[in-house]
């Protein structure tokens, strides 16, 4: 018996119609995370002044996010739905990282919260904002 001379392929799935579904992207999104050099923003809670968390940006990595302050509980997570949409929203546009920060500080009014002005800084890297969010 010639075990070489099958007409069935070695392995069935080989013999299978190959398919493809086109899969529509999800939204745009800035990138969460970058080792490169970020800008950032405290955002204050509209009752008591309390900080609730950060937004950062970094156009190098084309990475931007919110970071919530663990002090401040539900209510930055909370407000977090708020400024990341706005991230979003921006990314959707095609508007680099650090323009969608000066949009933000323009418009500073969030749900619970606001960007506070003057409060825009430099940062090392997006690790040192979710330091400053664990510390602070």
């Amino acid at each position: 018996m010639d075990f070489m001379s099958s007409e069935r392929p070695i392995n069935p799935r080989f013999g299978e119609d190959v398919r493809f579904d086109l899969v529509a992207p999800g939204p745009a999104r800035y990138r969460t995370w970058t080792d490169k050099p970020v800008r950032y923003f405290t955002v204050a809670d509209k009752e008591g002044g309390t900080a609730l968390g950060y937004v950062w940006a970094s156009d190098e990595d084309d990475a931007a996010a919110w970071v919530p302050r663990k002090a401040a509980g539900g209510r930055a997570l909370a407000e977090g739905g708020h400024w990341h949409a706005r991230l979003q929203e921006a990314k959707g546009r095609g508007v680099p990282p650090s323009q969608a920060l000066a949009e933000m500080l323009s418009d500073p009014e969030g749900n619970r919260g606001r960007a506070l002005p003057g409060s825009l800084r430099d940062a090392p890297n997006a690790d040192a904002v979710k330091t400053l969010a664990k510390d602070a």
